[in-house]
């Protein structure tokens, strides 16, 4: 019998709404699930249970009186740690933040309680979301659930642990250089990157710049939408959600269900690398035999990719700008409660002149042009979405790739700030395990504006590929974290690096 933390958002809460399931009972069900196997992971450090079943008992009497039920009614959610949740420790994974509790969520984790979510707790992330290997000097690493001695990825690296092991059907995570995507792919689980504004931040320091975003994470496409149709909307607390004035272009719950397309009809580029990623050799090659299966469904599958020429560069750049916006007074007034990702952010952005960051951002209209340019003949791009099979949760970072030296701490990111660069949707679908058996990411990335347009296209490949064992979501041994010894016990457990 398959337990209630183990079903998908959409099943758990179509039984709550046919009075088949409670949502206390569904709750008990992931803090059993978190009780049984977070020391073996560490995923959700941060935990509100006991306002949780408070928020459970209150949505179950609405169900018995019958009232009209919200969309995410009764579902458990975690919130990364990089969000404010009133009332609960948000500690950023920073030293500095170690015992900040705020006085009321930001507007994302708002949006998810008043569409009836029951936040759960907080999930791990690295200082301030810099980096993709998820540790930090409050919490901890986490580590992958598939291979506890594999880094998980991040930085929404607990909340994409927290799915793949059933703590919570759905989760929020963000993303600069892959960091919902990233995850997502090394976990085994969904993680979309919406178009910049979609999903409105209130907190973002630089209102402007489309690189940080926020979105949803999940077991499945389906279950991300529910989520983003009760994140999304034209909030006026960021300059990017701009609209139409008295005209909704954001629809609250719009993404819901994913709408249907027909595979038969697309035109699609195939890149293993955008013509200058440092993939993995065998990532390459695992990502020509799982596409292998199915190129032969779409109406045009061709090799082809944008030109992405200057990518690096213009991002250094301009990522190096959001963090002088954000942390160069971290730095500066307490830098031994900093990380060396951020120092290293902070330094480089300060070595840069306006001349810089001119060019960057002529740089990354020139590429956005390209893009449209591409997007002519082709509906949506496929690619892995990461450089690399998961390594040691103990490497800060992949200072090379196939014997070849990395540009920066985050070049290994490349498959996925290729898109960020030029503010396209995207989503990172599992699809099976690599050569190491370790889950394989397939990115698919659509139009400028095509986020419902990608879920779809995710959706039908989903559906299409679950009944292969080769392509099919993979799935942690629970057993064998259950018996785990805690990650807490080992050594280089707790830090920066």
């Amino acid at each position: 019998m398959t337990d209630p933390c183990d079903l998908t958002a959409v099943e758990a809460r179509r039984l709550i709404g046919a009075k088949r399931l409670a949502p206390s009972e569904l709750l008990e069900s992931c803090i059993a699930r978190i009780e049984a196997i977070d020391h073996a992971v560490n995923a959700i450090p941060a935990r509100d249970f006991a306002r949780a079943r408070l928020a459970a008992k209150a949505a179950d009497d609405a169900v018995a009186m019958g009232r009209d039920l919200p969309p995410l009614h009764g579902l458990p959610i975690g919130i990364k740690d990089l969000e404010e949740t009133g009332g609960l420790v948000t500690t950023h994974g920073s030293p500095i933040f170690r015992n900040y509790i705020p006085a009321e969520d930001e507007r994302i984790v708002a949006a998810a309680r008043a569409a009836g979510a029951i936040v759960i707790g907080k999930t791990n992330t690295p200082e301030f979301g810099a980096g993709a290997n998820t540790r930090n000097a409050v919490y901890g690493v986490t580590v992958n659930p598939f291979d506890v001695e594999k880094s998980a990825a991040g930085s929404s690296g607990g909340s994409a642990v927290a799915l793949a092991t059933g703590m919570a059907p759905i989760c929020t995570g963000s993303d600069t250089g892959g960091s919902l995507r990233n995850p997502a792919a090394f976990s085994g689980i969904v993680g979309f990157r919406p178009s910049p504004g979609l999903v409105p931040s209130d907190k973002r320091g630089i209102g402007w710049t489309p690189l940080p975003v926020l979105g949803p994470m999940a077991r499945t496409v389906a279950d991300t939408c529910l989520l983003l149709g009760s994140i999304a909307s034209d909030d006026t607390s960021d300059p990017l959600a701009y609209s139409i004035d008295g005209a909704a272009v954001r629809t609250p719950g719009g993404f819901y269900p994913p709408a249907e397309i027909d595979l038969s009809r697309l035109r699609v580029a195939f890149t293993p690398d955008f013509g200058f990623a440092p993939v993995e050799k065998h990532i390459s090659e695992v990502f020509a035999e799982k596409t292998g299966l199915f190129r032969h469904m779409f109406a045009r599958a061709e090799d082809a990719t944008p030109d992405c020429s200057g990518t690096d560069e213009a991002f250094e750049v301009l990522r190096a700008l959001t963090f002088l916006g954000s942390h160069v007074d971290k730095v500066r007034d307490r830098p031994n409660d900093v990380g060396p990702n951020v120092r290293a952010n902070v330094e480089e952005g300060l070595r840069y002149s306006a001349l810089d960051v001119a060019r960057a951002m002529t740089a990354q209209t020139q590429i956005f042009r390209r893009w449209q340019s591409f997007f002519r003949h082709h509906d949506v791009i496929v690619t892995p979405t990461m450089t690399i099979s998961p390594r040691s949760w103990r490497e800060l970072y992949p200072a090379e790739i196939d014997g070849k030296p990395t540009r920066t701490y985050f070049h290994w990111l490349a498959m996925a700030y290729a898109v960020t660069i030029v503010g396209h949707p995207a989503v990172s679908l599992p699809v099976g395990l690599d050569r190491n058996g370790m889950p394989f990411g397939l990115q698919i990335v659509g139009p400028r504006g095509g986020d419902a347009k990608v879920l779809a296209v995710a959706h039908a490949l989903e559906k299409l590929l679950a009944g292969d064992s080769r392509t099919a979501r993979p799935v942690p041994d629970l057993t064998r974290l259950k018996a785990a010894r805690p990650i807490r016990e080992a050594e280089g457990f707790l830090g920066f690096d």
